[in-house]
């Protein structure tokens, strides 16, 4: 059997720091059975592969943390505790509260007391022992983590008789640990808003019966219904009723949406106004709100760069900080007469500042918030490294229909050569493209019913379709064509006229399809057709250009003289009419052939090859369309262009950051170790260090979230 066959996903509750997340993926493999694991620490899950171990041998892996496991689908129930009834906490309190009485002692008795030594090595116990636990198992099988550095540096000041000092870098290290677990909880807590969006259950009609149903339970083809003020507990289709729906929490956008009978709705959104029958379309697993969770998870796990350099300078640095202790505290006695303890004493200074806490946490707290909030915003971010590429763009190629424009071809002009009639022959017009499977024929009759003209009352009879050129017909008794100019030219005796053409071309010029209505006499009426340009299309290019995108470039299939309209119109700084999908496919690898980071903003469906071969693809729309889940690096969930800008400042706020915090952590570290040689920091002052540079970093990452659109 495959592997992926025997996969499970498993939520976790209780990491406290990556290391602890690989100590429990490793006792994890190590469970007959299993094949492999694999922790995903951002969104604090573990998959499993091969035969699914019990709860509580996971539970049991994970005892050394006290962590708490379930299934992916149930959220994991923990008890409320008061925070003083807090075990932990307890530990903490009364460990401080033995730590500040053996200062008390140490007045009297002085440091070498018994009483003192008594009550500072019950401080260390109490407060340190599982860290101990974990420690001394970590020494012994070899894996120099952060662990195995503090119970060194603590026990070791204990034997030297620095106990006062020892049970001080107790308490703080527990101090730190909980500062880095609450930072990424709230982190996480973007994703967990998020699966608190959708309900639970809803009411669903089954038969004649009304039943409130959970979620789980819930069929596809069952209708849900909908009461004003509710919330969407799965996606589906409106059957009956018109509503405004609040989408914000899905895709970004403020404004509700008007919905009617046959739109698609989704789950998680507010039902503002009328009563609404939905259908089902997807069970609760393979909803839009379900799948935008389940990939922001999975893009948590996804290493960035940044953060895979961390990873790998920190296999390296933890074990070299242990040998450096080592040589700072034998070599200067041995070699050069130095006194024992205090040189043993420099070199636990040295394993406690050398703990790469601040430097672990750097990276994934920073990603775990921007990605977290994106997806807040609307803009799912499909993994670090796509994070991290779009700060770094020079180029954006946009497809033309459905990105920079609407996608919906609509009338800008009706010129009729007989001012008075240009209701009629916009009638007569919309009438005849009835019956035609042209692209531009519903935009012309959608135009006729915003007039309130009653076309259907047209008698139309003799409909022939002349392919590639138009269509002609008898309308209440006269014979009409409607086609293009040149389907004129050859009709009349002596085509158009030297005035019409220039008008032609004038409508042309600005980006426009010219259909004409005439008889074979006469042209009668000019009618042009564009595809509307997006409001905020214009306003998107010059904030791009005005952050640094060095070039904006338009795709399109459209003719020259229509592209260069739209292209202009717009400001874009390059335009490639003429296009086929494969030709955008070879002018994205040409723009990238320099080294250039080029994103390509598409709909995720014609151009899913150029989105792929892009340094970043990015869809607009994700939330209609599975294909801009699947294929893009990063999705925006609405049709709303403005995304793009918040999406690359977020970026380059997440690269600032994380070069801040990998920078600071590294020049603490460097000024901290070069303070131990001369003998000036004392060990509770590096743990000191140690902690203020992890509380640093974590609240200069947790800034992410305030980043908006």
């Amino acid at each position: 059997m495959e592997q992926a066959q025997d996969k499970k996903v498993y939520r976790v509750r209780g990491f406290t720091c990556a290391n602890c997340a690989a100590q429990f993926e490793k006792n994890v493999k190590d469970i007959p059975g299993v094949t492999d694991a694999k922790v995903n620490f951002g969104a604090s899950k573990i998959a499993v592969y091969g035969t699914q171990p019990t709860i509580e041998q996971l539970e049991k892996a994970g005892s050394f943390e006290n962590l708490k496991v379930a299934p992916e689908n149930q959220k994991i129930r923990v008890e409320r505790v008061p925070f003083w009834k807090n075990k932990e906490n307890i530990r903490l309190f009364l460990s401080l509260a033995l730590l500040l009485a053996g200062w008390g002692a140490s007045e009297f008795y002085g440091e070498e007391g018994l009483l003192t030594i008594f009550l500072y090595a019950s401080s260390i116990l109490i407060g340190g022992y599982r860290l101990f636990i974990k420690g001394i198992q970590n020494l012994f099988r070899l894996q120099f983590d952060m662990g195995t550095l503090m119970t060194i540096a603590i026990l070791g000041a204990a034997a030297i008789g620095e106990w006062g000092e020892g049970a001080t870098v107790v308490i703080l290290f527990a101090v730190s640990e909980a500062l880095e677990r609450y930072s990424m909880d709230k982190a996480r807590q973007s994703i967990r808003s998020l699966m608190d969006i959708a309900p639970k259950q809803a009411l669903i009609r089954r038969g004649n019966e009304e039943l409130t149903v959970p979620v789980d339970e819930i069929h596809i083809g069952d209708i849900m219904i909908v009461k004003p003020g509710q919330k969407l507990a799965m996606d589906g289709v409106v059957v009956k009723g018109t509503s405004s729906i609040n989408q914000a929490d899905i895709t970004g956008e403020s404004i509700p949406v008007a919905k009617t009978v046959d739109d698609e709705v989704f789950a998680g959104t507010l039902n503002e106004e009328g009563l609404l029958e939905v259908k089902v379309t997807k069970r609760v697993e393979d909803t839009t709100i379900a799948k935008i969770i389940h990939l922001v998870e999975e893009a948590q796990a996804e290493r960035a760069p940044s953060q895979a350099f961390v990873d790998r300078f920190a296999k390296i640095y933890t074990p070299a900080i242990l040998i450096l202790g080592l040589l700072l505290a034998t070599v200067p006695p041995l070699l050069f007469g130095g006194e024992w303890s205090d040189w043993i004493y420099r070199g636990l200074a040295l394993l406690v500042v050398g703990c790469p806490c601040a430097l672990v946490i750097s990276t994934p707290v920073s990603i775990v918030t921007a990605i977290g909030n994106a997806a807040r915003n609307g803009v799912l971010i499909k993994g670090g490294i796509h994070l991290e590429e779009v700060g770094a763009l020079s180029a954006i190629a946009f497809d033309k229909t459905g990105t920079l424009t609407k996608g919906v071809p609509a009338v800008t002009d009706i010129v009729a050569f007989v001012k008075e009639k240009e209701d009629e022959y916009l009638a007569i017009t919309a009438a005849i493209e009835k019956n035609s499977q042209h692209p531009l024929a519903s935009a012309i009759i959608r135009k006729a019913e915003e007039k309130g003209m009653d076309i259907k009352s047209l008698t139309v009879e003799d409909f022939t379709s002349l392919t590639g050129k138009g269509v002609q017909a008898n309308v209440q008794g006269n014979h009409y064509y409607v086609g293009s100019p040149a389907l004129f030219n050859e009709l009349l005796p002596n085509g158009l006229s030297e005035e019409h053409s220039q008008l032609i071309l004038q409508l042309q010029t600005q980006g426009k399809t010219v259909i004409v209505l005439g008889t074979k006499i006469e042209a009668l009426a000019l009618i042009a057709v564009a595809d509307e340009v997006r409001e905020s299309s214009k306003e998107v290019i010059q904030q791009l250009h005005q952050l640094g995108i060095r070039k904006t470039v338009m795709l399109t299939g459209d003719n020259q003289a229509t592209a260069n309209a739209i292209g202009q119109r717009l400001g874009v700084g390059e335009i490639q009419a003429d296009l086929l999908p494969h030709q955008k496919l070879e002018f994205i690898k040409q723009l990238r052939s320099d080294g250039s980071r080029v994103a390509m903003v598409g709909d995720g469906v014609n151009d899913a090859p150029a989105l792929a071969s892009a340094t970043v693809g990015i869809a607009m729309g994700g939330a209609g369309t599975d294909t801009a889940l699947e294929t893009a690096d990063i999705a925006l969930m609405a049709d709303d262009l403005r995304k793009l800008p918040f999406t690359i400042k977020l970026s380059r706020q997440a690269l600032r950051i994380i070069n801040q915090n990998i920078s600071f952590s590294l020049v603490i570290k460097a000024i901290a170790l070069l303070l131990i040689v001369p003998g000036w920091l004392t060990l509770w002052m590096a743990i000191f260090a140690d902690m203020g540079a992890t509380l640093i970093v974590t609240l200069n990452g947790l800034r992410l979230l305030n980043v908006a659109k």
